[in-house]
């Protein structure tokens, strides 16, 4: 057991090695089975110790705090006859009260900026009244919440009163990033203090995490773990490639299963908070679906790839551009996409105000695109109803949908028509079973396209009611008595 541990640190330390330069030949000895040791003093003390030296300084520790308010459980005797009789009508002794709990939650952050501009994720932050930020040096400092964007997980916040410049992480262009590059970790995981783990980039375009709108995220084995959240991963130059953001479990434990919001992402996040507070994500105007095996037989290809355009918005920037429905988009900005998440991600790291190229596969024929990168329009007024009265929508709340309330509600692949935005409970339209995002179509023969119609539809009393709505792009309908 003793020699196979030495044999895995010996190749563990011959990769490290040949991945520097340093002994790039004697590495590739090594791989044609001959055996080789350090050669000079220089290859024996090759470290990772530069990169962290470089790095650490930069990464903090994060300290949220909230306070939430907890109701106390009502005193079983309230409601006893005996009792009150016995101590009086005291109800107020009896009844609930509530009572001030302070909540913490500990992460890490990334400086990136001199003035003290810090990258961490949202859940570390959400809901915070009060964040403290502590570095390396063990200086501590109050920070402000000036950007808090749950679609992407990621927040930015501000250190009050600096003083002096602070040391920063540059950004890599995640882009470049290939499975099998070594990076590094740096968090504070389990509250411990500052640590290191070292890995390889295990994927870079993982979807089906589910902490974000935006899944597409670097993987790898580096060691992370709960309090990691926030923190750096980065390149052997000393450059951010990732945000570490979230593992994959069941014990709680790091199973060698971490992801990393990419560089690019994190560069637009922190561009938007230095420059308004806003991120502002461009619109073009599409509605894409995968390709599968058997859609990508009936196009002529040879493998799934790319993503079918299946509605465009009149007047869109694609719509300008000339993309049209059944179009395959094979690549956007000259970064190949394979999947929708592709797709929205490519979108999102782009500024609005430019242009991109999609590149696009239109029967047999390979053409390229210049794609206006627009902020979505607000096509129609909102319109905000709250629906009264006894009939089955009574309780929610609808406005009419345009590009701009779809971009704010995530309803990437609907353009127009009266969108439920909330649903009080226990009302009508609660036990009915709508839900927020749902697409109203249909009510009793009456089209719906504006809230307007759908006020008029639910204003005279019905002995029954059939509606049809749209949830996620199925139509469906109910019939009610």
């Amino acid at each position: 057991m003793g020699q196979f541990k030495k044999s895995v640190a010996q190749i563990a330390l011959c990769a490290a090695l040949a991945s520097t330069g340093v002994i790039a030949s004697n590495y590739s000895s090594a791989l044609a089975g001959e055996k080789t040791v350090p050669s000079s003093k220089a290859e024996i003390s090759l470290s990772f110790a530069p990169v962290v030296k470089s790095v650490a300084p930069a990464v903090v520790n994060v300290y949220a705090s909230r306070t939430v308010q907890e109701r106390q459980r009502r005193s079983p005797f309230s409601d006893d006859p005996f009792f009150r009789r016995f101590f009086g009508d005291q109800s107020d002794r009896f009844a609930p009260r509530s009572r001030s709990r302070v909540q913490s939650s500990l992460g890490s952050g990334v400086i990136v900026s001199e003035d003290g501009i810090i990258i961490t994720n949202n859940h570390v932050i959400a809901g915070a009244d009060e964040v403290r930020v502590a570095l390396s040096d063990r200086r501590e400092f109050d920070a402000d919440i000036i950007l808090a964007d749950e679609r992407t997980d990621l927040a930015v916040l501000k250190v009050r009163d600096p003083g002096n410049a602070f040391p920063v992480v540059p950004f890599a262009n995640s882009d470049e990033l290939e499975v099998g590059d070594l990076v590094l970790a740096i968090g504070n995981p389990f509250g411990v203090g500052q640590t290191v783990t070292q890995g390889i980039v295990s994927a870079v375009a993982r979807n089906q995490v589910g902490v974000s709108d935006y899944q597409f995220f670097i993987q790898t084995d580096a060691a992370i773990n709960p309090g990691n959240s926030g923190g750096a991963l980065v390149d052997l130059k000393g450059r951010l490639v990732g945000v570490n953001t979230a593992i994959f479990t069941r014990s709680g434990g790091s199973n060698g299963i971490g992801f990393a919001i990419p560089a690019n992402m994190v560069e637009v996040v922190a561009a938007a908070a230095e420059e308004g507070g806003i991120v502002r994500r461009p619109w073009v105007g599409t509605s894409v679906q995968p390709v599968g095996s058997d859609l990508a037989a009936s196009l002529g290809l040879d493998r799934p790839s790319g993503v079918l355009v299946t509605r465009i918005q009149e007047g869109s920037p694609a719509d300008r551009a000339g993309v049209q429905v059944g179009d395959l988009i094979t690549a956007v900005g000259g970064a190949q996409v394979d999947d929708p998440d592709a797709y929205g991600y490519r979108l999102a790291t782009k500024k609005v105000g430019g242009t991109t190229v999609f590149e696009v596969m239109r029967e047999g024929e390979s053409l390229s695109l210049n794609v206006s990168l627009e902020r979505a329009p607000e096509t129609v007024a909102r319109d905000v109803r709250e629906i009264e009265g006894n009939s089955p929508f009574a309780g929610m709340q609808v406005m009419n949908l345009s590009p701009a309330v779809a971009e704010e509600l995530r309803m990437y692949n609907e353009f127009s028509g009266v969108v439920i935005a909330d649903i009080k409970t226990r009302t009508n339209a609660a036990y009915v079973g709508f839900k927020p995002g749902d697409i109203l179509v249909d009510v009793n023969g009456n089209e719906i396209n504006t809230t307007k119609d759908l006020v008029g539809a639910t204003r005279t009393q019905q002995r029954a009611w059939k509606i049809a709505f749209k949830r996620d792009g199925q139509l469906r309908q109910v019939n009610l008595r």
